[in-house]
């Protein structure tokens, strides 16, 4: 595979990504509407942590940093979400 290939596959790679993000996000949306209805906080350590733990046994040993740091974005960017919502 030559460099304009490899690159083709990324892009393909990162729409797909773009879809799913969106989707996380606009669900995101949802659970903040279910937690301001049951006066839950946006906030909840437990549950990142357990995600955390849970991807971290999916990835390859060496990918364990990376994928910790993007769910801890992705975390970050979902409780920003919600507190607009609020």
């Amino acid at each position: 595979m030559d460099l304009q290939e490899l690159r083709s596959e990324i892009d393909k790679i990162d729409k797909e990504l773009i879809r799913l993000f969106e989707q996380r996000m606009d669900i995101s949306l949802k659970v903040a509407t279910y937690k301001k209805q049951y006066n839950l906080p946006i906030h909840d350590p437990v549950r990142e942590q357990e995600i955390l733990d849970k991807i971290s046994m999916q990835v390859k040993k060496e990918h364990t940093p990376a994928i910790k740091a993007l769910y801890t974005l992705l975390f970050e960017l979902s409780r920003a979400k919600q507190e607009e919502e609020k």
